[in-house]
């Protein structure tokens, strides 16, 4: 069984999420509760993609978050490291373009897309500034980014207690319907390690996206953060917004223990 580490070697987070690729998404679904139904159809309804409009899903995995742009009959690709989960999702998802890629060094051109998403794959980048501004340089003038990305619980209390359920009970559950249990303790270690709402957005500010929001899901367990790429006027904004914390420019980003960027390194879900 293969878990990978917080520094997060390619070769580690690649060999860790191929072993998972065949129960992933049932799992996911164990661990969450059921949120994460829920968590994707309010990326989608921000991502606000239009017919005829072209979209980036990156870290895409087996492709479950990019079935709702196919499924409207907007044009998406399904981007990820893990050639594994990639092979589950072609399997399932034929009618879908799943190209294998790392996040901070895309393989499309520049000004390809008109909106670009990323959900629970950035906090799996070792250069995770690197990749933000890799979605810039792939997004078109005025285009927008969506991430949903766990973050850090607004209440103390539930805080505390979400903590308890990572590092506890999360692992437990995990042996019991994971082929490869050791990888979810990854999963707890890099969430809680992950730096909060605010740092993130300042992150999107330091290379260069705009109109930076973030909304809080299931107490800020998760957050979806919008931004738009400057240029060409605001093609559309950042998709339908709700309970949304507009963010101002901050000083330095990144709380001790946060995942610093250095170096690079893939994107996996």
């Amino acid at each position: 069984m293969n878990r990978a580490s917080l520094e997060k070697r390619p070769e580690e987070v690649a060999a860790m999420f191929d072993d998972v690729a065949p129960k992933y998404d049932v799992v996911n679904d164990v661990l969450s509760m059921g949120q994460t139904r829920r968590w994707r159809r309010i990326v989608v309804g921000a991502v606000d993609a239009k017919p005829g409009q072209r979209v980036l899903d990156v870290a895409a995995g087996t492709g479950t978050s990019s079935e709702p742009y196919a499924d409207a009959g907007i044009a998406v690709v399904a981007c990820d490291f893990s050639v594994g989960m990639l092979k589950v999702g072609k399997r399932r998802r034929p009618d879908i373009d799943f190209i294998a890629g790392d996040a901070t060094n895309l393989p499309f051109a520049d000004n390809s897309f008109d909106a670009t998403t990323i959900s629970f794959g950035l906090r799996n980048v070792s250069a995770p500034h690197q990749a933000l501004a890799e979605m810039l340089r792939v997004t078109k003038p005025g285009g927008r980014l969506v991430i949903a990305e766990f973050s850090s619980p607004t209440v103390a209390l539930w805080r505390t207690m979400y903590t308890e359920y990572l590092m506890r009970a999360l692992p437990a559950i995990a042996t019991k319907v994971s082929s490869n249990p050791v990888a979810y303790v990854y999963l707890a270690e890099s969430i809680r390690a992950w730096p909060d709402q605010d740092h993130l957005a300042q992150w999107l500010r330091d290379v260069g996206w705009q109109e930076v929001a973030y909304r809080n899901l299931s107490g800020g367990i998760v957050a979806v953060h919008r931004a738009v790429k400057p240029g060409r006027g605001d093609r559309g904004g950042v998709g339908p917004v709700a309970k949304t914390h507009r963010t101002k420019p901050s000083g330095t980003a990144g709380p001790a223990g946060a995942v610093k960027p250095s170096g690079t390194g893939p994107t996996a879900k």
